[in-house]
C-alpha cells in the first residue's frame, strides 16, 4: 500500500471515529447514537415474551428472573419471590421502580394482560435493552413476576444484564417491604 493510500485510509478511520464520537455525544438528540442503533438494528423494543414457551439462546446478552412453573423451558438466573401484595399493586410498584431507573422508558403496556415493556439504555453508548415484566398471580393477595432483559444487539455483556436484573429485583423487593411495614 502506498503512502497516499495509507493516509487516505487513516483519514477515513479518523472521520469514522469522529462521527461515532459525535453520535454518542448527541445521545437521544436527532443524529445521535440512538438513531444509529435504530438504523443498524431496528426498533429497540424487541416485542412481547411468551414466558411459558421461552427458550434462551446461549449466545445472547440476556437475564431472566422467573419461577420454573412460569418459565418451564428456560433456565432462569434468579427466581423471584412471591410477594404479599395483589398483582395490580405489584404492577404499580414495578412501574414506579422502572420510572426511577436511569435512561429507562415505558414503551408498551398491555391493557388487557399483565405484561409491560421498557427500554433501558446503557450510560455511555446508550445500547438498548428491552425489559419485559409480567405479573403472575399467586392467589388471594399474593403475586410474583417474570422479568426478562434482552439486549438488542448483544451490546452489553451478560454481566450487565444480570446486574440490571438484580437492581430491579432488589428495588422491587425493597418497595414491597417498605409498603408492608407501613400497612
Amino acid at each position: 500500500m502506498g503512502r497516499l493510500a495509507a493516509l487516505v485510509l487513516l483519514a477515513l478511520v479518523l472521520a469514522g471515529l469522529a462521527a461515532g464520537a459525535l453520535a454518542v455525544a448527541r445521545g437521544e438528540e436527532p443524529g445521535g447514537i440512538e438513531e444509529v442503533w435504530i438504523a443498524l438494528f431496528g426498533p429497540p423494543d424487541l416485542g412481547p415474551v411468551d414466558f411459558a414457551a421461552l427458550r434462551r439462546a446461549p449466545s445472547r446478552s440476556d437475564a431472566l428472573a422467573c419461577a420454573p412453573d412460569v418459565c418451564p423451558r428456560a433456565q432462569a438466573d434468579a427466581v423471584p419471590p412471591d410477594f404479599a401484595v395483589a398483582g395490580a399493586r405489584l404492577r404499580e410498584i414495578v412501574r414506579a421502580v422502572a420510572e426511577r431507573q436511569p435512561r429507562t422508558a415505558l414503551v408498551f403496556t398491555d391493557a388487557w394482560g399483565e405484561q409491560d415493556r421498557y427500554v433501558a439504555r446503557t450510560r455511555v453508548l446508550r445500547c438498548p435493552d428491552t425489559v419485559t415484566v409480567e405479573i403472575v398471580g399467586r392467589g388471594e393477595g399474593r403475586s410474583s413476576l417474570a422479568l426478562y432483559i434482552r439486549s438488542q444487539a448483544g451490546c452489553p455483556v451478560p454481566a450487565t444484564s444480570r446486574a440490571r436484573l438484580a437492581r430491579w429485583l432488589d428495588a422491587i423487593a425493597a418497595a414491597v417491604g417498605a409498603e408492608s411495614k407501613q400497612g
